[in-house]
C-alpha cells in the first residue's frame, strides 16, 4: 500500500544539507562519482575546442565540439530506455568503463586527418552521458532516502557548478603543457575512479521486467506519463522555456563585454561569478524546497534570473557581476525543482525514460538558444534583446506560479524502490 507525500513532506532534521547528505553511504557515494567523473568532464569540455583549433585553425569546427557532445540529447528518450531495461548500478559501471576506453582512442590524433575521430568520441561520449545521466538519476531515485533528494539534487548542482570552476583551467594547462591526448588520459581515468565508486554502492536491484509492446512504444511511455503528470508537465516545460532563455543570454556575454569597454578575457570574471551564484544556490536548494515547495522554489529561481537578464543590460562593472552572481543563483533552481520531481513522482521501472525525456526537453532548448543568441546579438541592441528576454522569463515565472500546485503521490511500490544502504 502506498501513501501520498507532497513535495513539502520531508522534514528538516537541524543539519546541514551537506552533512545530511554524506552521512548517507548511498548518497555520499554518488555524490563523489559526480564530482570526479564531472571534473574530467568539464576538463575535456575546453580543451577538446582547443585542440581542433590548433588542428584546423577554425573557430567553427572548434564550436562543433560542444555541439557533438549534446546532439545525442535529441535523442534522449531512447537512450533513456537502456537505462530501464537493465540494473542501473551494472549499466553505470559499464557506461563508465566503456568512457574510458573510448577516450584513449584520441591517441591515435595527432593531425588534421584525426579530426573525425575527435568528433566521432564526443558524439558517443555524448550518447553515453545521455544514458549515464538517466540511469544515475533513476538509481539515486530508488537508493536515496526521498527526503534527501533535494538536498542531493542541489549538492549534486553545487559540485557539477564548483567542477567548470576550477577544471576547465586545469585542462587547458594540461593541454598546453601535454597536448589533447593527455586531457583525454585525464578524463579517462576520472571515469574509471568513478566505476570504483559505484561498485563500492551496496544497492539491491530486481531484475527489471520485459518491456510491453514494441520498441517505439516502450520509448514513448516515459513521454506519456511524463506529460500526464500535472506536477511534473508545468515544471519541466517552464525548464525548457527557461533554458531557451539562458542560452539567449549565454550568447551575449562578449556583447556584455564589449559595452563594459573590457577585452574578451573579461567574460571569464563574469561566469566565475556566475558559477559561484550556481554553488550558493545548490547549497541551500534542499531546504528551500523544503521551506517553499519544489515550485515556488522554481518560481521564485526564475523570477531572480528575469531580472538579472535585464538589469544586465546596464553598462556597469558592479552591475554586471552582481547580476552573474544573480543569473548563477536563479538559472539552477527550475532544475533541480524538475529533476527533484520526477524522481519522486515517477515509478522505478518508468525513472529511466521519463529521466531522459525530461532531460531533452529541458536542455535541447538551450542549443537552440545559444544559437538564436548568436544571431540576435549581432542584429538587436542589447538594451532591447535582454529586457525582453528578462521579460519572456518574467511570463515563465508568472505562467508557473499561477499553477495549481499538485500534490505528488509516493510512485507504486516496485522492488528496487528504497532498497539502499542507508
Amino acid at each position: 500500500m502506498t501513501t501520498a507525500r507532497t513535495e513539502d513532506s520531508a522534514q528538516p532534521d537541524g543539519r546541514p544539507p551537506v552533512v545530511r547528505v554524506l552521512r548517507d553511504r548511498t548518497a555520499g557515494l554518488c555524490l563523489a562519482s559526480v564530482v570526479v567523473s564531472g571534473f574530467g568532464t568539464s576538463a575535456l569540455w575546453l580543451a577538446a575546442g582547443v585542440w581542433v583549433k590548433d588542428l584546423t585553425g577554425s573557430d567553427g569546427l572548434a564550436a562543433l565540439c560542444v555541439l557533438a557532445m549534446w546532439a545525442p540529447t535529441l535523442v534522449g528518450p531512447a537512450l533513456g530506455t537502456l537505462a530501464d531495461r537493465v540494473r542501473r548500478r551494472p549499466l553505470l559501471i559499464a557506461t563508465s568503463l566503456l568512457t574510458a576506453c573510448l577516450l584513449l582512442t584520441l591517441f591515435a590524433v595527432d593531425s588534421r586527418d584525426g579530426l573525425w575521430l575527435v568528433y566521432a568520441v564526443l558524439l558517443v561520449y555524448g550518447a553515453t552521458g545521455v544514458v549515464h545521466d538517466a540511469a544515475e538519476s533513476a538509481l539515486v531515485a530508488t537508493a536515496v532516502a526521498p527526503g534527501l533528494l533535494g538536498d542531493f539534487n542541489g549538492l549534486r548542482m553545487s559540485c557539477n557548478e564548483g567542477m567548470k570552476l576550477v577544471a576547465p583551467p586545469a585542462g587547458a594547462g594540461l593541454y598546453a603543457a601535454y597536448g589533447g591526448p593527455a586531457v583525454a588520459l585525464l578524463d579517462a581515468t576520472t571515469f574509471v575512479l568513478a566505476a570504483g565508486v559505484y561498485a563500492a554502492l551496496r544497492v539491491r536491484e530486481a531484475p527489471p521486467g520485459r518491456p510491453a509492446g514494441n520498441r517505439r512504444r516502450h520509448t514513448a511511455e516515459g513521454a506519456r506519463y511524463l506529460w500526464g503528470r500535472p506536477g511534473l508537465r508545468p515544471l519541466v516545460l517552464a525548464g525548457g522555456v527557461t533554458m531557451l532563455c539562458a542560452g539567449v543570454n549565454g550568447a551575449t556575454v562578449y556583447a556584455v563585454v564589449d559595452d563594459l569597454g573590457h577585452s574578451p578575457e573579461y567574460a571569464g570574471a563574469l561566469y566565475a561569478v556566475q558559477g559561484a551564484g550556481s554553488v550558493a544556490a545548490g547549497l541551500v536548494a534542499g531546504p528551500a524546497m523544503r521551506r517553499l515547495g519544489g515550485r515556488r522554489f522554481a518560481t521564485a529561481g526564475i523570477a531572480l534570473l528575469s531580472i538579472a537578464v535585464a538589469a544586465r543590460a546596464v553598462p556597469n562593472d558592479g552591475v554586471a557581476l552582481a547580476c552573474g552572481a544573480a543569473i548563477g543563483a536563479g538559472l539552477p533552481a527550475v532544475l533541480i525543482a524538475a529533476l527533484t520531481a520526477v524522481q519522486r513522482e515517477t515509478p522505478g521501472p518508468l525513472l529511466g525514460r521519463v529521466t531522459a525525456t525530461a532531460g531533452t526537453l529541458v536542455f535541447t532548448p538551450n542549443v537552440l538558444g545559444l544559437a538564436a543568441g548568436a544571431a540576435l546579438v549581432e542584429a538587436t541592441d542589447l538594451a532591447l534583446l535582454l529586457p525582453a528576454v528578462g521579460a519572456a522569463l518574467m511570463g515563465t515565472a508568472a505562467a508557473l506560479a499561477r499553477h495549481p500546485a499538485v500534490p505528488g503521490p509516493t510512485p507504486p511500490d516496485t522492488p528496487d524502490r528504497g532498497l539502499g544502504d542507508r
